[in-house]
């Protein structure tokens, strides 16, 4: 793994991997960002995220890497909650086209959903639960949102996931057009790790 590691983030996707990394940067100043490392350095399963949290699936991956290594692991799960569909697809906006990690299904399957539903009612929101677990056992939570509205096609080449079709609140662009840092400053998951980043600076780094 190169440099020993002293964080590690139980994720394999490269475009969150690079998010986290750049939003830990910014609430932990002076951080050597080698020492943290993703899941896809080890040689650890998938975990089986069976939770209906966004919490729970967080806590299922911080602690399956955290028991495997030993080092503080941090896990995020997130997703979109539709208010016209009850607040789905929620912790199954990964796979609500039944295909896990299959952003473009996922979006184009959201989009035919809402093709015929009026500007008024496409209200949603982006929720994040950040989850620290050390190798003693203590487990730190902390949740955020970004509410906004989602559009009838996809704009904008950044981000990842629902952002092209999610347009925030206060902004006449949607998350795929901002760049990383004005996503990271409102978005669900920079706000949980806002919350999350004193933990992790306190229990890791001091």
């Amino acid at each position: 793994m190169g440099t020993q590691p002293r964080l590690i983030l139980a994720t394999r996707n490269a475009h969150k991997v690079g998010e986290l990394r750049d939003i830990l940067a910014s609430f932990l100043p002076g951080i050597d960002l080698t020492t943290i490392h993703s899941a896809a350095d080890l040689d650890v399963p998938e975990p089986v995220e069976d939770a209906v949290t966004f919490a729970g699936n967080a806590l299922i991956k911080a602690r399956q890497i955290a028991q495997a290594t030993g080092i503080p692991a941090v896990a995020d799960d997130s997703g979109i909650c539709v208010d016209v569909l009850g607040g789905a697809p929620g912790v199954f906006s990964a796979r609500w086209s039944g295909q896990h990690g299959n952003d473009q299904a996922n979006l184009d399957l959201l989009l035919a959903q809402l093709s015929d539903v009026l500007p008024e009612y496409r209200s949603a929101h982006f929720a994040c639960a950040a989850a620290l677990v050390m190798p003693d056992g203590q487990e730190f939570v902390r949740e955020g949102r970004m509410a906004g509205t989602l559009r009838y096609e996809a704009v904008g080449a950044g981000g990842f996931g629902y952002d092209p079709i999610f347009q925030p609140d206060g902004y006449d662009v949607t998350a795929a057009e901002l760049t990383p840092a004005q996503k990271n400053s409102i978005s669900h998951r920079g706000r949980a790790f806002a919350e999350l980043g004193p933990i992790i600076a306190r229990h890791v780094f001091q």
